[in-house]
C-alpha cells in the first residue's frame, strides 16, 4: 500500500534528534555522508517524502495506531528503512523514525 504524500514529518524529529550526534544511537554521522545537515535539513525531509512514493509494509499495530515500513535509497545512495505510523482513530500519518541500512 501507499501512504499518503502528505504525511507529517515533524522539522523537530530531523532537526533535534536525526541530524544531532547522539553517543548511543547516532544516526547524524550516517546522514551526513548523504551531505544531510543541520543546515540543510529540508532536503533530508524533501528525500523522506519521496520515499513515500514506495510501497508501505504493515508492520504492527498498537494504541498508538498502525506502524508501516518503507525501504528505499535516500542521498548519495543511503539505504534506509523508515517508520510511520497511522494515528488510531484517524487517517493522520506521521514520521516516526529512519535505521540506516547496509545495501538491500
Amino acid at each position: 500500500m501507499k501512504l499518503p504524500l502528505d504525511s507529517t514529518i515533524a522539522p523537530e524529529k530531523l532537526t533535534h534528534y536525526l541530524l544531532v550526534f547522539n553517543e548511543q544511537s547516532d544516526k547524524s554521522k550516517f546522514l551526513e555522508k548523504g551531505g544531510y545537515t543541520l543546515d540543510n535539513w529540508e532536503a533530508l525531509e524533501e528525500d523522506l517524502r519521496k520515499l513515500l512514493n514506495n510501497e508501505a509494509v504493515f508492520q504492527k499495530e498498537d494504541t498508538f495506531g498502525e506502524y508501516f515500513i518503507i525501504i528505499g535509497e535516500i542521498a548519495n545512495g543511503l539505504n534506509v528503512k523508515t517508520i510511520w505510523l497511522r494515528e488510531s482513530g484517524s487517517e493522520v500519518v506521521r514520521f516516526i523514525t529512519l535505521i540506516p541500512m547496509a545495501k538491500f
